[in-house]
């Protein structure tokens, strides 16, 4: 079994003035000698963030990996982050490519033995440079498929975080499922501009139940906190927010990393290259992603047909629409 030992939010790099940013050590330590960093620039506990750290935890306690991290990374620490670690001899880095892209693809050809696999909205590169995105529209258009039985008014909410490819497609799978079932339905999209900002997520929630929703999709932290708040229903996204409101969030489209970071270990291993894009391993049919729900919640009637799409989709003869264009 592997032990995690978190470090306090400070940094531990050399020459470094203290900040937010954080260099893990000692590292979480499994059986294997394949080391792998996780380069995290919002903190662990954020819901993106939280699903690659998991699931690097998950493989360190099945001895598969030894695993190190590091969390609210600035966008100009991040580089130097990036070669801390390549020059520490790990395998291969985990992290988020989005804010410093032409940076960390520079620093990936500057170490070729060292694997990266970055969510990014570009192409592989090099031999070393693997892509991801987050692809669990197939869970969201499940969740609609159940929201739109359940609205009273005919309005639907979403909250995402900045309209990048990923996060449309994810909330026009949302809006797919809802339109599957109810084709006269309204929907209301709106973005907070930054990816962590609950209190923000939480008035755009609140703009969308004065402007009639009654149920709301949250790509971010914070729009079941409106929706809690006014009463009405929610939906989560890439964890299951249903312990932290019960009585509000009765679907989550869930995300998991462990294929895609499965699939990049053993390329390395292989002995490469890496430099491919890993999004497939999001599909449902890979276990990428699916959707929870708290039947109680749902009506009785609004399960067959969502049950069946989801058996359809597993079985490859569903496939749910890949549509990253900016919802309006």
């Amino acid at each position: 079994m592997a032990t995690l030992i978190r470090p306090t939010r400070r940094t531990i790099l050399k020459g470094a003035a203290a900040s937010t940013f954080v260099l893990a050590a000692p590292p979480v330590i499994g059986q294997a000698t394949f080391k792998v960093a996780g380069l995290h620039a919002s903190p662990v506990e954020n819901a993106w963030n939280s699903r690659l750290h998991g699931a690097m935890v998950e493989a360190a306690s099945d001895g598969a990996i030894e695993y190190v991290f590091s969390e609210g990374i600035a966008a100009t620490d991040y580089g130097r982050a990036a070669r801390e670690y390549a020059e520490s001899g790990v395998d291969l880095i985990v992290g988020e490519a989005y804010a410093v892209e032409r940076e960390i693809r520079q620093i990936a050809e500057d170490y070729p033995q060292v694997a990266f696999l970055m969510g990014s909205s570009g192409q592989p590169s090099g031999d070393n440079f693997g892509t991801f995105g987050t692809w669990n529209h197939e869970g969201a258009y499940l969740a609609g498929m159940l929201a739109g039985r359940m609205s009273e008014t005919g309005k639907f909410g979403s909250v995402g975080a900045i309209p990048i490819p990923e996060v449309n497609l994810l909330i026009n799978g949302f809006r797919a499922g809802v339109d599957a079932v109810r084709p006269d339905a309204e929907h209301l999209i709106g973005f907070i501009g930054t990816f962590f900002d609950p209190p923000k997520a939480r008035e755009a929630g609140l703009a969308q139940i004065d402007a009639g929703a009654d149920i709301l999709f949250g790509e971010r932290i914070g729009t079941a906190d409106a929706a809690k708040e006014r009463g009405i229903k929610a939906i989560g996204s890439l964890i299951d927010y249903t312990p932290r409101y019960p009585e509000t969030v009765f679907a989550n489209a869930m995300w998991y990393f462990r294929p895609l970071l499965d699939a990049a270990v053993a390329d390395k291993q292989a002995g490469g290259p890496n430099a491919r894009d890993y999004t497939p391993y999001c599909l449902m049919k890979e276990g990428g992603n699916d959707i929870l729900y708290t039947e109680s919640m749902v009506p009785a009637d609004a399960i067959p047909a969502m049950e069946e799409a989801r058996a359809a989709i597993k079985a490859g003869t569903l496939e749910v629409p890949v549509d990253m264009s900016e919802p309006t």
